[in-house]
């Protein structure tokens, strides 16, 4: 006290003391310290698009009438239900209010500016010129989508209030009201992330038109069809038990974080120059998220009963063999020639290059890995499918179904192989004289599919004299019709699918034999001028 005082006491007493700031506490100084690194670690497409989002005047917009049109509910709900509002329950039709003001800005104007956004980068050509700095793609990506979700948490806050006031209003119960929040948070993440995957697809006008238009689609549709759900549960309340509800809640979520990350991914993968590798951050990302459902099905057999499990694991079996035959065909689409920035990263040991050889790019190591995945994921299902069998854990009609699953199955899959390499051959053909995207090796196996089932039943039909006729050995390439008279276990359908596996696995090997050189690509020394650049750039970043 006696030294502050003696410093501010005045020299001269015909002038003011001087004002001396008051010391800065040392837990303050810490705290600024810490808040200083932190904001030098955020990543800078963050700050930018942050600055740019609360400037802008579709935020202000959507803001404001986010705010009126909940004060507008408020009011108005509460006065037409007046003076019931006090005496019966009215939680339900104040809820469904709620749920259409919240969901409009975070199902529809969230996700739709994340695409813009995206897609005004690559458009204005200010991609190239962050391309060319220290942020990778994967921060490009991961700053558009931190944006978005901070634009999504600030509406659920806004609103949050609302959705509590309801809630004091009886008729709904809290699971109800947490089935709700949670699904409209995951969904807004969800469709933002697959919104910024379609951003760096086209590259043409008519292109961006058209993809605008089928994330428009999708967006609308998925809100509607959530819209429905959402009122069910609000005026129903949640219809399955606690346990179901958690487990429920664990599988939706094991199945949204890795297809998320996929999704992610694969934008990144859009984003990096054509000399790296793009491929194999997508393959480990497809296996990660395969391994997540196998555990989440496995698990769920497990907890729940064997007769309720049949469907579940059926479901989750067809939608992971999809998922994989559309990987496929991308990645059959993938060029041949490696470049040599990517074949200095391949693994030199034999170890390494015979544990990770699937996961070098490629249409040959893509072609191999996807029915590698469809052959494991096809028999683990038989030996799972036939041990509930013989334990007895089954009915007449799970085991009925079981079995037609198997044939289908394993048709499907011997289908899938053949579809899968005459795609290849396609895209082979293709890449002859020109340079088409990965997304061309899914028409090509779009094409080869309509053909190759179009094609013998149009001619079936021509000599039955235009009238139905039964199955016949002749609809060999037709995979539709043979898969399906084969999971009724006809005859001639079932030795047909084994004539289509041995074909199928006959010519997996001879485009993997005649090709060596992709499927096992050797790795290159790094360039001494190439080493001497990056013991440069190590000693410049490091600190002082």
């Amino acid at each position: 006290m006696s030294t502050v005082a003696a410093t501010n006491a005045p020299s001269d007493p015909g002038t003011r003391p001087a004002l001396i700031d008051p010391p800065v506490p040392n837990w303050l100084r810490r705290v600024d310290a810490v808040a200083a690194r932190v904001g030098d670690r955020v990543n800078p497409i963050l700050v930018k698009e942050k600055r740019q989002a609360l400037k802008s005047r579709q935020f202000v917009v959507t803001f404001s009438v986010l705010l009126l049109a909940a004060l507008g509910w408020t009011v108005a709900g509460s006065l037409s239900m007046m003076p019931q509002i006090y005496t019966t329950p009215s939680a339900p039709r104040m809820l469904m209010g709620y749920y259409v003001v919240l969901a409009v800005p975070m199902l529809l104007v969230v996700p739709l500016a994340a695409y813009r956004s995206l897609e005004n980068e690559i458009d204005d050509g200010t991609l190239e010129l962050l391309s060319i700095t220290t942020l990778s793609p994967w921060q490009i990506v991961l700053g558009k989508l931190a944006s978005a979700l901070l634009q999504l948490l600030l509406y659920f806050i806004v609103l949050f209030p609302c959705v509590a006031y309801a809630y004091t209003l009886r008729g709904v119960d809290l699971p109800s009201t947490l089935v709700m929040v949670g699904t409209l948070l995951a969904a807004g993440v969800l469709l933002t992330i697959v919104s910024l995957f379609f951003a760096p697809w086209a590259v043409t006008r008519s292109g961006r038109l058209m993809t605008l238009l089928v994330v428009m689609g999708l967006l609308l549709s998925t809100q509607y069809a959530l819209g429905v759900m959402m009122f069910w549960v609000i005026n129903n309340g949640v219809w399955t038990s606690a346990l179901e509800t958690f487990y429920g809640a664990v599988l939706v979520t094991c199945i949204a974080v890795p297809m998320g990350h996929l999704f992610l991914t694969a934008t990144a993968a859009q984003l990096t120059p054509i000399s790296e590798n793009r491929s194999t951050s997508i393959r480990v990302s497809l296996l990660i998220f395969t391994a997540v459902i196998v555990g989440v099905g496995v698990a769920g057999a497990q907890l729940t009963d064997p007769i309720d499990a049949v469907g579940m694991v059926i479901g989750l079996v067809i939608l992971l063999c999809v998922i994989w035959v559309i990987a496929g065909s991308m990645m059959v689409g993938e060029s041949s020639d490696i470049t040599p920035r990517i074949r200095r990263e391949l693994p030199a040991s034999f170890v390494g290059r015979a544990a990770l050889t699937f996961l070098t790019p490629g249409p040959v190591t893509g072609l191999v890995l996807a029915s590698a995945v469809g052959l494991v994921l096809v028999g683990g299902f038989d030996v799972w499918s036939r041990q509930v069998d013989m334990t007895g854990g089954s009915s007449w009609f799970s085991s009925r179904l079981l079995a037609d699953s198997r044939r289908m199955l394993w048709t499907a899959l011997a289908y899938a192989v053949g579809l899968l390499t005459a795609a290849s051959w396609l895209m082979r053909l293709i890449r002859i004289r020109n340079s088409p995207r990965v997304e061309v090796g899914f028409a090509a196996l779009v094409a080869v599919m309509v053909l190759s089932a179009l094609v013998p039943y149009s001619i079936g039909f021509h000599f039955a004299d235009y009238r139905s006729y039964p199955y016949n050995a002749f609809q060999l390439t037709n995979w539709f019709w043979t898969t399906v008279e084969a999971s009724d276990g006809n005859a001639t359908a079932i030795i047909v699918a084994v004539a289509v596996a041995v074909m199928a696995t006959m010519a997996l090997a001879l485009t993997v034999f005649s090709r060596p050189k992709l499927m096992f690509p050797r790795r290159i020394a790094l360039p001494r001028r190439v080493q001497q650049q990056i013991a440069q750039d190590r000693l410049a970043s490091q600190p002082k």
